[in-house]
Protein backbone atom coordinates (compact mmCIF):
# COMPACT_ATOMS: atom_id res chain seq x y z
CA UNK A 1 0.00 0.00 0.00
CA UNK A 2 1.49 3.35 -1.10
CA UNK A 3 1.68 6.28 1.27
CA UNK A 4 -0.41 9.41 0.71
CA UNK A 5 1.37 12.77 0.82
CA UNK A 6 -0.52 16.02 1.39
CA UNK A 7 1.22 18.99 -0.29
CA UNK A 8 0.26 22.42 1.10
CA UNK A 9 1.67 25.25 -1.05
CA UNK A 10 -0.03 28.44 -2.25
CA UNK A 11 2.25 28.84 -5.28
CA UNK A 12 0.49 26.66 -7.86
CA UNK A 13 3.49 26.11 -10.13
CA UNK A 14 5.75 24.83 -7.31
CA UNK A 15 2.89 22.72 -5.94
CA UNK A 16 2.49 21.08 -9.34
CA UNK A 17 6.24 20.38 -9.69
CA UNK A 18 6.35 18.73 -6.25
CA UNK A 19 3.22 16.72 -7.03
CA UNK A 20 4.71 15.31 -10.25
CA UNK A 21 7.94 14.35 -8.45
CA UNK A 22 6.15 12.67 -5.54
CA UNK A 23 3.74 10.79 -7.84
CA UNK A 24 6.64 9.56 -9.98
CA UNK A 25 8.15 8.05 -6.80
CA UNK A 26 5.04 5.92 -6.33
CA UNK A 27 3.17 7.96 -3.72
CA UNK A 28 -0.45 9.04 -3.80
CA UNK A 29 -0.91 12.81 -3.55
CA UNK A 30 -3.45 15.31 -2.24
CA UNK A 31 -2.80 19.04 -2.62
CA UNK A 32 -4.09 22.19 -1.01
CA UNK A 33 -3.43 25.90 -1.58
CA UNK A 34 -4.28 26.97 1.97
CA UNK A 35 -4.08 25.71 5.54
CA UNK A 36 -7.87 25.65 5.81
CA UNK A 37 -8.16 23.37 2.78
CA UNK A 38 -5.32 21.19 4.13
CA UNK A 39 -7.11 20.57 7.45
CA UNK A 40 -10.02 19.06 5.55
CA UNK A 41 -7.69 16.60 3.77
CA UNK A 42 -5.24 15.80 6.59
CA UNK A 43 -7.28 12.92 7.97
CA UNK A 44 -6.19 10.54 5.22
CA UNK A 45 -2.59 11.74 4.84
CA UNK A 46 0.49 9.73 5.91
CA UNK A 47 2.72 12.82 5.69
CA UNK A 48 2.11 16.56 5.28
CA UNK A 49 4.52 18.75 3.31
CA UNK A 50 3.68 22.41 3.92
CA UNK A 51 5.00 25.88 3.25
CA UNK A 52 5.14 28.24 6.23
CA UNK A 53 3.86 31.29 4.37
CA UNK A 54 0.26 30.65 3.40
CA UNK A 55 -2.77 32.90 2.80
CA UNK A 56 -5.11 33.07 5.78
CA UNK A 57 -3.93 30.67 8.49
CA UNK A 58 -0.13 30.44 8.35
CA UNK A 59 1.91 27.25 8.23
CA UNK A 60 2.96 27.50 11.88
CA UNK A 61 -0.66 27.47 13.06
CA UNK A 62 -1.34 24.57 10.68
CA UNK A 63 1.49 22.54 12.22
CA UNK A 64 0.09 23.11 15.73
CA UNK A 65 -3.45 22.09 14.70
CA UNK A 66 -2.23 18.98 12.89
CA UNK A 67 -0.19 18.06 15.96
CA UNK A 68 -3.26 18.40 18.19
CA UNK A 69 -5.43 16.28 15.90
CA UNK A 70 -2.88 13.54 15.16
CA UNK A 71 0.43 13.60 17.11
CA UNK A 72 1.81 10.71 15.06
CA UNK A 73 1.34 12.45 11.66
CA UNK A 74 4.76 13.62 10.37
CA UNK A 75 4.88 17.20 9.07
CA UNK A 76 7.72 18.58 6.95
CA UNK A 77 7.87 22.37 6.50
CA UNK A 78 9.29 24.26 3.51
CA UNK A 79 10.78 27.69 4.11
CA UNK A 80 12.93 30.34 2.48
CA UNK A 81 16.45 30.93 3.79
CA UNK A 82 15.31 34.19 5.37
CA UNK A 83 12.89 32.42 7.71
CA UNK A 84 14.96 29.59 9.20
CA UNK A 85 13.98 30.86 12.67
CA UNK A 86 10.33 30.20 11.76
CA UNK A 87 11.23 26.69 10.66
CA UNK A 88 12.91 26.02 14.01
CA UNK A 89 9.78 27.32 15.75
CA UNK A 90 7.68 24.99 13.58
CA UNK A 91 9.79 22.01 14.65
CA UNK A 92 9.33 23.00 18.27
CA UNK A 93 5.59 23.00 17.57
CA UNK A 94 5.75 19.44 16.24
CA UNK A 95 7.14 19.48 12.69
CA UNK A 96 9.52 16.59 12.05
CA UNK A 97 11.87 18.21 9.52
CA UNK A 98 12.22 21.24 7.26
CA UNK A 99 13.35 21.98 3.72
CA UNK A 100 15.07 25.34 3.02
CA UNK A 101 14.08 26.79 -0.35
CA UNK A 102 15.29 26.36 -2.98
CA UNK A 103 15.77 22.58 -2.68
CA UNK A 104 16.48 19.81 -5.16
CA UNK A 105 13.92 17.09 -5.87
CA UNK A 106 16.44 14.46 -4.67
CA UNK A 107 16.72 16.27 -1.34
CA UNK A 108 12.93 16.45 -1.15
CA UNK A 109 12.53 12.70 -1.65
CA UNK A 110 15.26 11.94 0.90
CA UNK A 111 13.48 14.02 3.55
CA UNK A 112 10.11 12.41 2.76
CA UNK A 113 11.54 8.88 2.95
CA UNK A 114 13.30 9.66 6.23
CA UNK A 115 10.13 11.11 7.77
CA UNK A 116 8.07 8.05 6.75
CA UNK A 117 10.73 5.68 8.13
CA UNK A 118 10.68 7.49 11.48
CA UNK A 119 6.86 7.30 11.48
CA UNK A 120 7.04 3.54 10.84
CA UNK A 121 9.54 3.10 13.69
CA UNK A 122 7.30 5.05 16.07
CA UNK A 123 4.30 2.92 15.03
CA UNK A 124 6.30 -0.28 15.57
CA UNK A 125 7.45 0.96 18.97
CA UNK A 126 3.86 1.72 19.99
CA UNK A 127 2.76 -1.73 18.82
CA UNK A 128 5.53 -3.46 20.78
CA UNK A 129 4.63 -1.47 23.90
CA UNK A 130 0.99 -2.44 23.50
CA UNK A 131 1.96 -6.10 23.09
CA UNK A 132 4.16 -5.94 26.19
CA UNK A 133 1.41 -4.18 28.09
CA UNK A 134 -1.15 -6.84 27.15
CA UNK A 135 1.28 -9.67 27.97
CA UNK A 136 1.91 -8.33 31.46
CA UNK A 137 -1.58 -6.99 32.01
CA UNK A 138 -3.03 -8.42 35.23
CA UNK A 139 -6.23 -9.29 33.41
CA UNK A 140 -4.27 -11.46 30.96
CA UNK A 141 -2.46 -13.59 33.57
CA UNK A 142 -4.04 -16.99 34.21
CA UNK A 143 -5.70 -16.94 37.63
CA UNK A 144 -8.41 -19.58 37.81
CA UNK A 145 -7.26 -20.59 41.29
CA UNK A 146 -8.02 -18.63 44.44
CA UNK A 147 -4.33 -18.32 45.34
CA UNK A 148 -3.43 -16.72 41.99
CA UNK A 149 -6.40 -14.35 42.18
CA UNK A 150 -5.07 -13.24 45.57
CA UNK A 151 -1.59 -12.75 44.04
CA UNK A 152 -2.99 -10.55 41.27
CA UNK A 153 -5.03 -8.56 43.76
CA UNK A 154 -1.80 -7.88 45.65
CA UNK A 155 -0.15 -6.82 42.39
CA UNK A 156 -2.96 -4.33 41.69
CA UNK A 157 -2.58 -2.84 45.16
CA UNK A 158 1.20 -2.65 45.33
CA UNK A 159 2.11 -1.75 41.72
CA UNK A 160 1.14 1.97 41.91
CA UNK A 161 3.23 2.43 45.06
CA UNK A 162 6.99 2.71 45.61
CA UNK A 163 7.08 -0.23 48.03
CA UNK A 164 9.79 -2.87 47.76
CA UNK A 165 8.28 -6.27 46.90
CA UNK A 166 9.60 -9.74 47.77
CA UNK A 167 8.27 -12.57 45.57
CA UNK A 168 8.53 -15.99 47.19
CA UNK A 169 7.98 -19.26 45.36
CA UNK A 170 9.58 -22.32 43.85
CA UNK A 171 11.56 -22.12 40.63
CA UNK A 172 9.29 -21.90 37.60
CA UNK A 173 6.12 -20.62 39.30
CA UNK A 174 6.14 -17.31 37.40
CA UNK A 175 7.99 -14.86 39.65
CA UNK A 176 9.50 -13.14 36.61
CA UNK A 177 6.03 -12.63 35.08
CA UNK A 178 4.66 -11.15 38.32
CA UNK A 179 7.70 -8.85 38.68
CA UNK A 180 7.16 -7.51 35.16
CA UNK A 181 3.43 -7.10 35.80
CA UNK A 182 4.25 -4.97 38.85
CA UNK A 183 6.54 -2.82 36.70
CA UNK A 184 4.10 -2.42 33.80
CA UNK A 185 1.28 -1.42 36.15
CA UNK A 186 3.41 1.13 37.99
CA UNK A 187 4.12 4.80 37.23
CA UNK A 188 7.57 3.57 36.11
CA UNK A 189 6.19 1.55 33.19
CA UNK A 190 7.97 3.75 30.63
CA UNK A 191 11.28 3.38 32.47
CA UNK A 192 13.70 0.44 32.17
CA UNK A 193 13.07 -2.98 33.70
CA UNK A 194 16.45 -4.52 34.57
CA UNK A 195 16.55 -8.15 35.64
CA UNK A 196 19.56 -9.36 37.62
CA UNK A 197 19.99 -13.11 38.05
CA UNK A 198 22.02 -13.19 41.26
CA UNK A 199 22.84 -16.89 40.85
CA UNK A 200 24.35 -16.43 37.39
CA UNK A 201 26.85 -13.71 38.39
CA UNK A 202 30.15 -15.00 39.83
CA UNK A 203 30.79 -13.66 43.33
CA UNK A 204 33.99 -11.82 42.32
CA UNK A 205 32.12 -9.93 39.56
CA UNK A 206 28.91 -9.14 41.41
CA UNK A 207 29.91 -5.74 42.80
CA UNK A 208 31.09 -4.42 39.42
CA UNK A 209 27.98 -5.81 37.67
CA UNK A 210 25.56 -4.24 40.13
CA UNK A 211 27.25 -0.93 40.81
CA UNK A 212 29.60 -0.42 37.86
CA UNK A 213 33.27 0.50 37.87
CA UNK A 214 35.67 3.28 36.91
CA UNK A 215 38.57 3.11 34.51
CA UNK A 216 41.51 1.35 36.16
CA UNK A 217 39.42 -0.15 38.98
CA UNK A 218 40.90 -3.55 38.13
CA UNK A 219 42.98 -5.19 35.42
CA UNK A 220 41.11 -4.91 32.14
CA UNK A 221 38.91 -1.99 33.18
CA UNK A 222 39.93 0.17 30.22
CA UNK A 223 36.81 2.35 30.28
CA UNK A 224 34.24 3.21 32.96
CA UNK A 225 31.03 1.17 32.91
CA UNK A 226 27.70 1.86 34.64
CA UNK A 227 26.22 -0.98 36.68
CA UNK A 228 22.74 -2.48 36.60
CA UNK A 229 21.36 0.01 39.13
CA UNK A 230 22.46 2.98 37.01
CA UNK A 231 20.98 1.34 33.92
CA UNK A 232 17.66 0.98 35.76
CA UNK A 233 17.48 4.63 36.90
CA UNK A 234 13.86 5.76 36.68
CA UNK A 235 12.63 2.17 36.42
CA UNK A 236 12.61 -1.15 38.25
CA UNK A 237 15.39 -3.52 39.33
CA UNK A 238 14.38 -7.18 39.59
CA UNK A 239 16.79 -9.09 41.85
CA UNK A 240 16.11 -12.74 41.05
CA UNK A 241 17.32 -15.34 43.58
CA UNK A 242 18.27 -12.68 46.12
CA UNK A 243 19.25 -15.41 48.59
CA UNK A 244 22.40 -16.10 46.56
CA UNK A 245 23.86 -12.61 47.04
CA UNK A 246 27.11 -12.85 49.09
CA UNK A 247 27.13 -11.20 52.52
CA UNK A 248 29.73 -8.64 51.37
CA UNK A 249 27.35 -7.40 48.67
CA UNK A 250 24.29 -7.54 50.93
CA UNK A 251 25.68 -4.56 52.88
CA UNK A 252 25.84 -2.48 49.70
CA UNK A 253 22.34 -3.59 48.64
CA UNK A 254 21.01 -2.52 52.02
CA UNK A 255 22.44 0.95 51.46
CA UNK A 256 20.78 1.22 48.04
CA UNK A 257 17.46 0.18 49.60
CA UNK A 258 17.77 2.66 52.45
CA UNK A 259 19.48 5.64 50.85
CA UNK A 260 19.18 5.02 47.09
CA UNK A 261 22.91 5.73 46.72
CA UNK A 262 26.14 3.84 46.03
CA UNK A 263 29.68 4.20 44.67
CA UNK A 264 31.12 2.55 41.59
CA UNK A 265 34.01 0.16 42.11
CA UNK A 266 37.19 2.25 42.14
CA UNK A 267 35.42 5.55 42.87
CA UNK A 268 34.70 7.70 45.94
CA UNK A 269 31.94 9.62 44.20
CA UNK A 270 28.50 8.87 45.64
CA UNK A 271 25.83 8.40 42.99
CA UNK A 272 22.10 8.78 43.50
CA UNK A 273 19.67 6.42 41.79
CA UNK A 274 15.88 6.39 41.50
CA UNK A 275 14.82 2.73 41.29
CA UNK A 276 12.08 0.51 42.60
CA UNK A 277 13.31 -2.88 43.81
CA UNK A 278 11.47 -6.15 43.33
CA UNK A 279 13.29 -9.21 44.68
CA UNK A 280 12.53 -12.91 44.33
CA UNK A 281 13.66 -16.08 46.05
CA UNK A 282 12.93 -19.79 45.94
CA UNK A 283 14.78 -20.34 49.22
CA UNK A 284 13.62 -19.98 52.80
CA UNK A 285 15.24 -16.68 53.76
CA UNK A 286 14.19 -17.09 57.40
CA UNK A 287 16.22 -20.28 57.57
CA UNK A 288 19.10 -18.44 55.90
CA UNK A 289 18.83 -15.82 58.67
CA UNK A 290 19.17 -18.51 61.32
CA UNK A 291 22.18 -19.96 59.51
CA UNK A 292 23.88 -16.57 59.28
CA UNK A 293 23.78 -16.64 55.47
CA UNK A 294 21.48 -13.62 55.09
CA UNK A 295 21.47 -10.27 56.85
CA UNK A 296 18.49 -9.64 59.10
CA UNK A 297 18.33 -5.91 58.33
CA UNK A 298 18.34 -6.57 54.57
CA UNK A 299 15.62 -9.19 54.97
CA UNK A 300 13.27 -6.76 56.69
CA UNK A 301 14.02 -4.06 54.11
CA UNK A 302 13.12 -6.48 51.31
CA UNK A 303 10.13 -8.02 53.06
CA UNK A 304 8.01 -4.85 53.04
CA UNK A 305 5.41 -6.41 50.76
CA UNK A 306 5.85 -10.20 50.45
CA UNK A 307 3.88 -12.03 47.76
CA UNK A 308 3.83 -15.83 47.95
CA UNK A 309 3.22 -17.69 44.68
CA UNK A 310 1.98 -21.24 45.17
CA UNK A 311 3.54 -24.12 43.20
CA UNK A 312 1.50 -25.38 40.26
CA UNK A 313 0.64 -28.68 41.98
CA UNK A 314 -1.24 -26.69 44.65
CA UNK A 315 -3.32 -24.77 42.09
CA UNK A 316 -4.37 -27.36 39.48
CA UNK A 317 -7.29 -25.11 38.46
CA UNK A 318 -4.77 -23.01 36.51
CA UNK A 319 -3.38 -25.94 34.48
CA UNK A 320 -6.10 -26.24 31.76
CA UNK A 321 -5.98 -22.58 30.72
CA UNK A 322 -2.17 -22.48 30.90
CA UNK A 323 -1.99 -25.63 28.77
CA UNK A 324 -4.35 -24.20 26.15
CA UNK A 325 -2.33 -20.98 25.92
CA UNK A 326 0.98 -22.80 25.67
CA UNK A 327 -0.40 -25.15 23.01
CA UNK A 328 -1.78 -22.28 20.92
CA UNK A 329 1.51 -20.41 21.11
CA UNK A 330 3.60 -23.49 20.24
CA UNK A 331 1.31 -24.32 17.29
CA UNK A 332 1.57 -20.75 16.02
CA UNK A 333 5.33 -20.50 16.40
CA UNK A 334 6.09 -23.89 14.82
CA UNK A 335 3.34 -23.88 12.19
CA UNK A 336 1.69 -27.00 13.61
CA UNK A 337 -2.11 -27.45 13.11
CA UNK A 338 -2.87 -28.31 16.76
CA UNK A 339 -5.93 -26.34 17.90
CA UNK A 340 -7.29 -28.18 20.95
CA UNK A 341 -6.52 -30.54 23.85
CA UNK A 342 -8.68 -33.60 24.56
CA UNK A 343 -10.35 -34.13 27.94
CA UNK A 344 -8.24 -37.21 28.60
CA UNK A 345 -5.03 -35.32 27.84
CA UNK A 346 -6.15 -32.56 30.17
CA UNK A 347 -6.74 -35.11 32.95
CA UNK A 348 -3.17 -36.37 32.48
CA UNK A 349 -1.85 -32.82 32.76
CA UNK A 350 -3.88 -31.86 35.84
CA UNK A 351 -2.98 -35.11 37.63
CA UNK A 352 0.77 -34.54 37.25
CA UNK A 353 2.65 -33.01 40.19
CA UNK A 354 4.86 -30.61 38.10
CA UNK A 355 8.03 -30.20 40.19
CA UNK A 356 9.25 -27.69 37.60
CA UNK A 357 5.98 -25.77 37.81
CA UNK A 358 4.73 -23.53 34.96
CA UNK A 359 8.09 -23.59 33.17
CA UNK A 360 7.99 -27.40 33.01
CA UNK A 361 4.35 -27.40 31.84
CA UNK A 362 5.30 -25.01 29.02
CA UNK A 363 8.19 -27.27 28.02
CA UNK A 364 6.05 -30.43 28.03
CA UNK A 365 3.25 -28.81 26.03
CA UNK A 366 5.63 -27.50 23.38
CA UNK A 367 7.25 -30.93 23.00
CA UNK A 368 3.86 -32.64 22.83
CA UNK A 369 2.57 -30.21 20.20
CA UNK A 370 5.63 -30.82 18.02
CA UNK A 371 5.14 -34.60 18.19
CA UNK A 372 1.35 -34.53 17.78
CA UNK A 373 0.15 -36.09 14.49
CA UNK A 374 -3.36 -34.60 14.48
CA UNK A 375 -5.09 -31.33 15.18
CA UNK A 376 -5.98 -32.29 18.75
CA UNK A 377 -3.53 -33.05 21.53
CA UNK A 378 -4.37 -36.51 22.91
CA UNK A 379 -3.26 -38.21 26.13
CA UNK A 380 -0.85 -40.37 24.12
CA UNK A 381 0.83 -37.19 22.83
CA UNK A 382 1.68 -35.91 26.32
CA UNK A 383 5.37 -36.64 26.84
CA UNK A 384 6.11 -36.19 30.55
CA UNK A 385 9.67 -36.12 31.82
CA UNK A 386 10.42 -39.50 33.32
CA UNK A 387 12.75 -37.89 35.83
CA UNK A 388 9.89 -35.79 37.20
CA UNK A 389 7.55 -38.61 38.18
CA UNK A 390 6.61 -38.80 41.88
CA UNK A 391 9.15 -40.54 44.05
CA UNK A 392 8.30 -43.68 45.95
CA UNK A 393 6.83 -43.07 49.39
CA UNK A 394 8.68 -46.06 50.88
CA UNK A 395 11.17 -44.89 53.52
CA UNK A 396 14.86 -45.35 52.78
CA UNK A 397 17.61 -46.19 55.26
CA UNK A 398 17.86 -43.81 58.22
CA UNK A 399 21.66 -43.38 58.05
CA UNK A 400 24.35 -45.43 56.34
CA UNK A 401 25.82 -48.01 58.73
CA UNK A 402 28.76 -46.75 60.75
CA UNK A 403 28.20 -43.07 59.90
CA UNK A 404 27.34 -40.20 62.21
CA UNK A 405 25.00 -37.42 61.07
CA UNK A 406 27.93 -34.98 60.67
CA UNK A 407 29.89 -37.49 58.60
CA UNK A 408 26.88 -38.21 56.42
CA UNK A 409 26.22 -34.49 55.86
CA UNK A 410 29.86 -33.94 54.93
CA UNK A 411 29.72 -36.79 52.42
CA UNK A 412 26.55 -35.35 50.85
CA UNK A 413 28.14 -31.90 50.54
CA UNK A 414 31.31 -33.30 49.00
CA UNK A 415 29.31 -35.40 46.56
CA UNK A 416 27.23 -32.39 45.51
CA UNK A 417 30.41 -30.37 44.89
CA UNK A 418 31.90 -33.28 42.92
CA UNK A 419 28.81 -33.57 40.70
CA UNK A 420 28.80 -29.80 40.17
CA UNK A 421 32.53 -29.79 39.30
CA UNK A 422 33.19 -27.43 42.21
CA UNK A 423 30.49 -24.93 41.19
CA UNK A 424 28.98 -23.87 44.54
CA UNK A 425 25.88 -22.27 43.02
CA UNK A 426 25.03 -25.45 41.13
CA UNK A 427 25.79 -27.63 44.17
CA UNK A 428 23.56 -25.43 46.33
CA UNK A 429 20.66 -25.84 43.87
CA UNK A 430 21.10 -29.63 43.97
CA UNK A 431 20.81 -29.53 47.76
CA UNK A 432 17.96 -27.02 47.91
CA UNK A 433 20.17 -24.42 49.62
CA UNK A 434 21.22 -20.88 48.83
CA UNK A 435 24.84 -20.37 47.83
CA UNK A 436 25.47 -18.54 51.10
CA UNK A 437 23.89 -21.33 53.17
CA UNK A 438 26.12 -23.90 51.45
CA UNK A 439 29.19 -21.75 52.04
CA UNK A 440 28.24 -21.42 55.71
CA UNK A 441 27.89 -25.21 56.13
CA UNK A 442 31.19 -25.85 54.37
CA UNK A 443 32.95 -23.38 56.67
CA UNK A 444 31.37 -24.90 59.78
CA UNK A 445 32.58 -28.37 58.76
CA UNK A 446 36.09 -27.22 57.90
CA UNK A 447 35.63 -27.87 54.20
CA UNK A 448 37.19 -25.24 51.96
CA UNK A 449 34.47 -22.71 51.06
Amino acid sequence: MSHRILIVEDEERLRRVIELQVRSAGFEVDQAGSAEAALALAGRADLVLTDLRLPGMDGLSLVRQLRQKNPSLPVVVMTAFSSVESAVEAMRSGAQDFLPKPFSMDHLMTVIQKALEVRALHAENRQLREQLGSRYDVGGIVAESKSMREVLEMVRKVAPTKATVLLVGESGVGKDLIARAIHFHSPRRDGPFVKINCTAIPENLMESELFGYEKGAFTGAATPKPGKFEQADGGTVFLDEIGDVPLSIQVKLLRVLQEREFERLGSNKTRQVDVRIVAATNADLKKALEQGAFREDLYYRLNVMPIHIQPLRERPEDIPELARRFAARAAREHGVPVDSISDEAMRVLTAHHWPGNVRQLDNVIERSVLLCLGSRLEASDIRLDSASRPKSSEPGPFLPDGMTLDEFEQSVLREALRRANGNKSQAARMLGLTRNALRYRLTQMGIEA
